[in-house]
């Protein structure tokens, strides 16, 4: 899906559509529809037998979107009442009869700003990722429903049979970088921990530690769902959740959904499909604060002190404690500091001036400046991977890391951000090109990805052609300085 503003970007979105839709479907049609701006993604799923009977289970509000594809959902939507909800169910209804529909399908609309009118979107045949926050408030199984209807067996319920009870919000957790675009990770999933035995809590994944997520598939790696009384309870449920929900190895989009979740405008209801273009059109790097910095220090350093043969508390000289400088590399920044042992478990961190004292009670619990807070660590070689909070980190030992290298490379090579197919090659060696040129469109996790030039230059090679299959960080382009008075 693109969204055109002006005129002159309809060919280059026209174009890039109609390459996603050859690729994923085998089909370059296209359809063009007037937009409806901020409005919400309201849905009705339907149910219809072979004897000609069909009702709805009420709507799902799946208005948190990027790039068109739904983040958040929950049933009932916050902007429907009874009244409408029976107008857009019988419209759902209608739309299924007129065309003999037997199964289970969601009609999808988009709800107007003014909160009356609705406009028919499309019509999913199937049932769908969020369909288990319908099955949370209705208490039915949906699945078990499809198979039913499909052996010709009559559905178990009329409309005026079906209850809604509670409230239901689903998020998706996906293998992607919120602050690179969204761009779609794979790698190893070091750490995997669902969170599972809470009260109101469903998690549908099919992961396990050490799993490969690879770039063929959609980035979704699993659903965390929560059901409560009422909306405040289940936000409140999943909210918790996701705090305790550890995947670490690939960068997820965990602290994204945490940040969504707590955001005023989602809290009282009135996200549109403009939400995060409206208030997340900067996503910044996940930062590490003190008491991260601190944690993972005490952690590396322990771990560094044991694979030599010492024990990390006892660390003295005959002038008292010794403290020792640190150095953690994290999303290019370096953080540095000192650590001093106070004894078994004990640590003091020295950072920018300021103490922290840390104390590790048990595995995986942490007492940081007099705060108890669980954590989840491992470590993917020399990297210590660290969960705190809502933070998701990668941080290195830099202490003893060469420094070097090029700093102009990063800007003289395209090189692959994922895993993925070369689906189109815009220019050849020999040509100049400047600076936000679409040079090499890659594929990957169902969505394509424009690898533009990042300085004005000429391209010295293209290594690679239409069909290629790359590794992340492959070289796809190099380019080399313009000529004096070129």
């Amino acid at each position: 899906m693109r969204l055109v503003h002006e005129p002159a970007a309809l060919l280059a979105a026209i174009q890039g559509a109609r390459s996603e839709a050859e690729n994923a479907f085998g089909s370059g049609e296209l359809i063009l529809e007037k937009a409806v701006i901020d409005a919400r993604h309201v849905e009705i799923q339907v149910f219809a037998d072979s004897q000609g009977h069909v009702i709805h289970l009420g709507e799902r509000d799946c208005s948190v979107q990027r790039r068109h594809q739904k983040v958040i959902e929950e049933a009932p939507s916050p902007a429907v009442n009874a009244e409408l909800r029976a107008r857009m169910g019988a419209a759902a209804v209608a739309a299924a009869r007129a065309i003999g529909y037997v199964g289970a399908g969601t009609v999808e609309f988009l709800l107007d700003g003014n909160g009356r009118d609705f406009y028919f979107l499309e019509m999913n045949t199937r049932l769908q990722v969020e369909h288990p926050v319908t099955e949370a408030i209705t208490g039915l199984d949906l699945v078990a429903w499809q198979i039913a209807v499909a052996a010709g067996q009559p559905l178990p319920l009329v409309q005026e049979a079906v209850a809604l009870n509670g409230h239901a919000i689903e998020v998706r957790l996906y293998a992607e970088a919120p602050h690179q675009g969204f761009l779609p990770q794979s790698g190893r999933l070091a750490l995997w921990q669902p969170p599972l035995g809470l009260e109101g809590i469903r998690v549908d994944h099919g992961l396990g530690e050490g799993q490969e997520i690879t770039p063929y598939y959609d980035p979704m790696i699993a659903k965390i769902i929560a059901h409560g009384p009422d909306r405040a309870t289940a936000l409140r449920r999943l909210l918790n959740a996701l705090e305790q929900t550890g995947a670490l190895g690939i960068t997820t989009n965990r602290g994204f959904l945490i940040d969504l979740l707590r955001h005023a405008e989602f809290a009282k209801g009135a996200a549109s499909t403009s939400f995060i273009p409206q208030f997340f059109a900067e996503i910044a790097a996940p930062r590490p604060d003190a008491r991260a910095i601190g944690l993972a220090t005490v952690l590396c350093y322990a771990r560094a002190a044991r694979a030599c043969g010492h024990d990390p508390a006892l660390a003295w000289s005959s002038n008292g404690v010794l403290a020792s400088p640190f150095e953690l590399g994290c999303n290019d920044e370096s953080l540095k500091g000192e650590i001093l042992p106070l004894g078994p478990a004990g640590y003091r961190i020295l950072l920018n001036g300021a103490a922290l004292d840390i104390t590790l009670p048990d595995a995986g619990r942490a007492v940081i400046a007099g705060e108890a807070m669980d954590f989840r660590a491992v470590f993917d070689g020399d990297d210590l991977l660290l969960k705190l909070g809502a933070l998701d980190l990668r941080l290195s030992d830099q202490l003893y890391r060469p420094r070097g290298g090029d700093a102009g490379a990063g800007e003289a090579e395209l090189r692959a951000p994922m895993n993925g197919r070369i689906v189109a090659v815009l220019a050849e060696a020999g040509e100049p090109v400047v600076k936000g040129q679409r040079i090499v469109i890659l594929e990957a996790m169902k969505m394509q990805h424009e690898v533009t030039a990042r300085r004005d230059g000429v391209l010295d090679s293209v290594p690679v052609k239409p069909g290629d299959q790359v590794a992340t960080r492959q070289l796809l382009a190099a380019l080399k300085p313009l000529e004096s008075g070129a």
